[in-house]
């Protein structure tokens, strides 16, 4: 809940279609029909593609979202069902954890998905396209700061608090004046730490470049490079670094329990409230299958 994942470079090819399905269902039947494209300008964004890249890539979003609707969209509904069915009652933090690994296991089956595409992309970019989604990455690294990394102490506390009830009331409702205090008083104790996590985002991005820039023009490396773009992946969902690695666990631990003591606060009608709101996810997603068909 405090923490967002960072995208490597290819996981942008399923970024549409998953935060359409966690964060932005209101729009989904609209914006999902749209994916393909705005999933290749956001691409486009990074890595400026040139005319010979540009029908490819095209084609490859084309058919990774067609598999998508076809075969994931059906689990993502059953799974917001299964959700409904438990939110009338208390959590555990073992619960919100487990909820976190389907997610992430869902993320790395869309991932595996995208590989052969990513892996034929790779060998043509140019250095000046490396170059450029090195820029991009500075200018994200930018956003970052202005973002989590306020010099102003008191100044990240507040952000860091309206950030989280934001989230919490998109998916409750309004939170009562007790639980706002209660956020207040429980956020101080996480172990949160933006410049943890700004360091090892600056560290994968600095692997990403690096095993870019080795596969660059290597159109006989497929192998290889299947198993460096794995690699990528693997060390967004477990750092290759140590003190990070127990960092992060840590961290999520305390989210779970957050993330359980939030939920087991809220009343009947906030639970009611997120019961509607997964309801009308689920409804989009289904309609989106069935258009599909």
């Amino acid at each position: 809940m405090l923490v967002a994942r960072s995208q490597p470079l290819f996981r942008a090819l399923i970024i549409a279609a998953l935060c359409a399905a966690l964060g932005a269902c209101s729009a989904l039947r609209i914006g999902y029909s749209q994916a393909p494209d705005l999933a290749y300008w956001w691409l486009d964004g990074y890595v400026d593609f040139n005319g010979d890249q540009t029908p490819r890539v095209r084609e490859a979003l084309k058919q990774w979202f067609a598999w998508h609707r076809r075969t994931q969209l059906p689990d993502y509904a059953a799974q917001l069902a299964r959700a409904q069915a438990e939110l009338a009652a208390d959590t555990t933090p073992a619960r919100a954890c487990e909820w976190q690994g389907e997610a992430i296991k869902r993320a790395r089956t869309a991932w595996e998905r995208a590989l052969p595409a990513a892996a034929e992309l790779v060998p043509t970019l140019t250095p000046q396209q490396i170059q450029h989604l090195e820029r991009r990455y500075a200018k994200a690294n930018d956003e970052f700061r202005d973002d989590f990394l306020q010099p102003d102490l008191r100044k990240r506390a507040e952000r860091t608090l309206k950030r989280t009830i934001e989230r919490a009331e998109t998916f409750y409702g309004k939170l009562t004046d007790a639980q706002r205090v209660r956020i207040a008083d429980t956020l101080p104790r996480s172990p949160f730490d933006p410049e943890a996590w700004f360091a090892e985002r600056q560290m994968r991005q600095q692997s990403t470049l690096a095993m870019l820039r080795q596969f660059n023009g290597d159109g006989a490396a497929r192998e290889p490079l299947l198993a460096a773009l794995r690699s990528q992946a693997d060390q967004m969902e477990r750092s290759p670094r140590e003190p990070y690695r127990r960092y992060a666990e840590h961290l999520n631990e305390f989210n779970c329990s957050f993330a359980a003591s939030l939920h087991n606060s809220m009343t009947p009608a906030q639970r009611r409230h997120a019961v509607a709101k997964l309801a009308g996810w689920e409804g989009d997603l289904r309609a989106l299958v069935a258009a599909g068909s």
